[in-house]
């Protein structure tokens, strides 16, 4: 074998032996370059922190013996809906409309009721709303709209107001990490590390996390019940930092 050869490969070895079990555990893509003098880390880590946003999923089914019935209570459990929250404090520009829509009800849809409910089901109403408040309202602000009528409601999806401090904290740790497993590297093959050549932040995707779907109405008064238990998501915001570092 060529003599420079192998010692590029000793000295590949002798570095990566260096870097401790936890180390390599985490980051990944770890790059070794005699040629230029670098050694190049990948490293992921992450921010969690208490969800300030909320955005809540609110909407209703309505029967009717014809289309013009199920309209007629259509209409007059979706205005309930909006002049409930509207009453509440919901800014108009905080309810937007998600869905709407008017057909007739399939026949699985009724086939375990009697022929007296069947006749009352013949056509249905379905609407829905996205509404955007601040986390610590979801709760009371779901409550108002099943109370005026949202029998089909409850997910929430759970947000940050600032997104951008989150990342960016997760992306300077990474960062951190990314130089510190730089710096092992380097202290195995008896070399200083020098400064930051060059960094890139890959965001990582987020799963959507639900928290509930179609709550029915009671037919207890709805009046005397108390809001759902409601507590805001942890948001996680990952960053994954390929770095190169010189050597000196």
């Amino acid at each position: 074998m060529n003599p420079s050869r192998l010692a590029v490969l000793t000295l590949c070895a002798t570095a990566l032996a260096s870097v401790p079990s936890h180390a390599q555990s985490q980051p990944q893509g770890l790059q070794l370059n005699k040629d230029n003098r670098s050694i190049a880390v990948t490293a992921t880590d992450r921010v969690i922190a208490q969800a300030d946003v909320a955005t809540l999923h609110i909407g209703y089914i309505v029967y009717g013996a014809d289309s013009p019935a199920a309209y007629a209570s259509g209409s007059r459990v979706s205005n309930a809906i909006v002049a409930a929250l509207t009453k509440a404090g919901v800014p108009a520009d905080a309810l937007e409309s998600e869905n709407q829509s008017i057909s007739p009800v399939q026949d699985y849809q009724v086939q375990k009721l009697t022929e007296a409910e069947k006749a009352q089901r013949k056509f249905q109403v379905v609407q829905s709303w996205t509404l955007r408040s601040n986390a610590k309202d979801a709760s009371v602000l779901l409550d108002v709209a099943v109370k005026a009528g949202a029998n089909q409601s409850g997910q929430i999806d759970w947000s940050l107001k600032d997104e951008n401090a989150p990342q960016a904290e997760a992306a300077s740790k990474a960062l951190q990490r990314a130089r510190t497993v730089a710096a092992q590297m380097a202290a195995g093959m008896n070399v200083k590390l020098g400064n930051l050549i060059y960094a890139s932040n890959e965001v990582q995707s987020e799963p959507v996390r639900p928290l509930m779907r179609g709550l029915a109405q009671a037919s207890m008064a709805m009046d005397k019940v108390q809001p759902l238990a409601i507590n805001p998501r942890r948001v996680e915001k990952s960053a994954t930092v390929y770095a190169v570092f010189a050597i000196e």
